[in-house]
């Protein structure tokens, strides 16, 4: 970006943001350079007809289950279709051996080593908590587990946790694309405001998403202040105290990053206390629990974000038939719609497909984990969510990103983000480039500060 002071609307045009269904354009000349799943051919040389053990974590119980569950629902539904052509190679079949991501941290990583060193898994797939992700990329790196993290989109993974790594991957959207979309958005939409109150879980996810939309917004709306900060517990069921207090500070929009079952009763709670009728509100991702769970008391037009990935019913009509495709198979399966960690989960697993299929045409026979790997790095695929490519340098993978506005959409009995309002932005233009220097607390956190230019009106 240049120096000199812009416009937001000079800044807005130069990072490709688009609104609506013209969004899918934008995927399409993304810099992302699609590569269509290859005609099946006959795998070469001998394959074994042993399974192919996945381990697969996410939330299965609690609040969070509300955003976990849908995840192994889209691992099994993609496990399912590739068992249906004989699984990797027409020949080893998918078996998925399940665990509880509630369980805490250390006890995922014990269980991460179980699944390895007892159950013999070939491959680990989930995660949901940011919090975890790099608990576990360590110690998949020492055991040598080759892993495809669905979420747990912290920046801290690939920045410190595992600065180089070899068996880890990542497939949702980094974390600084979810609160620097989000702050794009408020800018957008709202660019009067100036007093800002937050509420967030008090754990890395909300903290990381404060510091990334504060960044963001002290570019976009240099006169914006923080008047209140309410960080509740993650599992939180009673938010009286932040919400009673985040009212008395009367900010201009509420920003909230709170998740899962824990935002499902904090904007039920704060309906009875009114607060969506005193301030403006934004959220990171509000929308990216099943999309079932949100009620028709959410309130209409507010930013409800889904971590910056996929909403199921964008873009609209036959736009993006990959989309409308897997929706009706995930309808099918489990009459609900799907949200992003149904996708990403889904999508992993293809890709894994995909890069297996490819590595076996290079060196015939069942590829090992190094030929695996060579051909995921690097990998683009035609997913649901749009042009999804993993960058070789950083194993993370991009696509470009998205929030939205919530709609009461008279044929659903639930609100659902408004397809005509989507928010498309490029994913290379608000994230850092390769090659940026490591900084505290992240690359992109850095990039944003030293880079962005001074906006005004």
């Amino acid at each position: 970006m240049a120096e000199h002071e812009v416009s937001r609307r000079e800044f807005f045009k130069q990072v490709g943001v688009t609104v609506g269904a013209a969004a899918l354009g934008g995927l399409a000349t993304s810099s992302l350079i699609p590569q269509r799943v290859e005609a099946q051919t006959p795998a070469q040389g001998k394959i074994p007809d042993t399974p192919y053990k996945v381990g697969h974590m996410t939330f299965l119980s609690g609040a969070a289950a509300v955003l976990g569950a849908p995840m192994l629902k889209g691992h099994i539904l993609a496990a399912e279709e590739i068992n249906a052509d004989g699984g990797f190679l027409r020949k080893r079949k998918i078996e998925t051996i399940t665990a509880d991501e509630a369980a805490g941290t250390d006890a995922n990583v014990k269980e991460f080593k179980r699944m390895k060193l007892e159950a013999k898994i070939d491959c680990f797939t989930g995660i949901t908590s940011s919090g975890n992700t790099p608990a576990l990329g360590p110690v998949a790196e020492d055991l040598k587990v080759l892993t495809l993290f669905a979420d747990g989109c912290t920046d801290f993974l690939f920045d410190k946790a595992v600065p180089n790594p070899k068996y880890v991957f990542r497939f949702t959207n980094i974390q600084s694309a979810d609160g620097v979309t989000c702050a794009m958005a408020v800018a957008m939409t709202w660019p009067e405001v100036r007093k800002l109150a937050f509420i967030s879980p008090d754990y890395s996810y909300g903290r990381n998403a404060f510091d990334h939309f504060r960044i963001a917004i002290g570019k976009l709306l240099p006169d914006t202040e923080v008047v209140s900060e309410a960080w509740p517990k993650l599992g939180t069921t009673d938010f009286t105290a932040h919400i009673t207090k985040t009212i008395s500070t009367k900010p201009d929009l509420l920003v909230s990053s709170v998740w899962g079952g824990d935002y499902i009763a904090f904007y039920k709670q704060a309906l009875g206390y009114g607060l969506f009728e005193k301030m403006k509100f934004a959220s990171t991702i509000a929308f990216g629990v099943a999309p079932h769970a949100i009620g028709k008391d959410h309130p209409q037009g507010v930013i409800a974000g889904v971590h910056a990935n996929y909403y199921w019913n964008f873009p609209p009509g036959n736009k993006w038939p990959i989309n409308n495709l897997f929706v009706r198979k995930y309808y099918n399966r489990w009459k609900e719609y799907p949200n992003f960690e149904a996708e990403g989960a889904y999508t992993a697993l293809q890709m894994l497909r995909l890069a297996i299929e490819r590595a076996n045409r290079l060196t015939g026979g069942w590829p090992d984990d190094d030929a695996i790997i060579h051909e995921l790095e690097g990998l683009s695929w035609e997913s649901p969510a749009g042009y999804i490519q993993i960058r070789t340098d950083n194993h993370q993978a991009y696509k470009d990103a998205v929030t939205g506005f919530s709609y009461d959409e008279k044929n659903f009995p639930f609100l659902v983000l408004d397809p005509s309002r989507m928010i498309t932005i490029p994913i290379r233009n608000i994230t850092a480039p390769p090659g940026w220097p490591k900084g505290e607390p992240t690359s992109t956190y850095t990039w944003i500060e030293q880079t962005w230019p001074k906006l005004r009106s």
